[in-house]
């Protein structure tokens, strides 16, 4: 089997578990020579996952407020933005099959560690008497996803370098609510998730870098296209600046992300 192939069949699994299996078998495919054979590439709307969580538009997704329910329903969502990341990180394999081999082995690698923070977050609801799929789910980061499915850049610039980045932003502030109470468990996974997270967008920015280069086209103004094209509205902070240059934005970047109204397009 190629690795697209795997990718393939792992994206459109509907079980989690065996998800979550195929997931892992990628890790045979690192470190080979090339990627081949390639396989037809097909536009996926919807990828695999069970019948629950029941997906709702994001002003539909459970309020999650400081109460007991209320942090159980705050854990399944970020449950299900994992769940969701493995999604991301195998069709962007499955998808873009130009790429450099060097690409394959980050993004496999990215697949395999969203898949761990999923499968954390998920014998932690169960240790809760909760399962994955309770609660009611929104569906943004994969709506995101079927928007970039056109160029490897687009994805490359909006998946890990705005939605995985936006997870940088706000992990500081979602772990001190758990510190200190009764779920103060979710601090030690959030940790091992920012950390490698970092990395997630680290590899989303090398390769934005390297495609803008091939291209000849200016990153910035691009990005801001970008976002314009298919959120309509600048990002709005505030920004982990520190995280952010850990991952290897530059700080013309971040000085674009925090004043994207000084941008001159010519």
């Amino acid at each position: 089997m190629s690795l697209f192939r795997l990718a393939y069949d792992a994206l459109i699994c509907n079980d989690v578990s065996e998800k979550v299996i195929l997931t892992s078998k990628l890790i045979h495919y690192k470190g080979l020579k090339d990627a081949h054979p390639k396989c037809n590439i097909k536009k996926i709307s919807i990828p695999g996952r069970p019948q629950k969580p029941t997906l709702v538009n994001f002003n539909g997704a459970p309020k999650r407020d400081k109460s007991e329910l209320g942090m159980i329903k705050n854990i399944h969502a970020i449950c299900h933005i994992e769940f969701n990341a493995i999604n991301l990180a195998l069709d962007a394999i499955y998808r873009f099959q130009e790429m450099p081999i060097e690409y394959y082995d980050d993004w496999i690698k990215v697949a395999i560690e969203e898949s761990y923070h999923f499968t954390l977050l998920r014998k932690y609801l169960e240790s809760l008497e909760y399962q994955y799929g309770d609660f009611d789910a929104h569906n943004g980061l994969w709506q995101m996803t079927v928007e970039t499915d056109y160029d490897v850049l687009a994805r490359m610039a909006l998946v890990p370098r705005v939605l995985e980045a936006r997870g940088l932003d706000v992990t500081p502030s979602i772990k001190k609510k758990f510190s200190g109470s009764k779920y103060n468990e979710m601090v030690s996974i959030l940790d091992i998730i920012f950390e490698d997270e970092i990395g997630h967008v680290k590899i989303g920015n090398f390769w934005y870098q390297y495609l803008c280069k091939k291209r000849k086209i200016d990153p910035i103004k691009t990005f801001d296209q970008l976002i314009k094209k298919h959120i309509g509205t600048n990002l709005r902070g505030p920004f982990n600046i520190e995280a952010r240059l850990l991952s290897d934005f530059s700080q013309s970047e971040l000085d674009y992300l925090e004043h994207p109204e000084l941008l001159i397009i010519k």
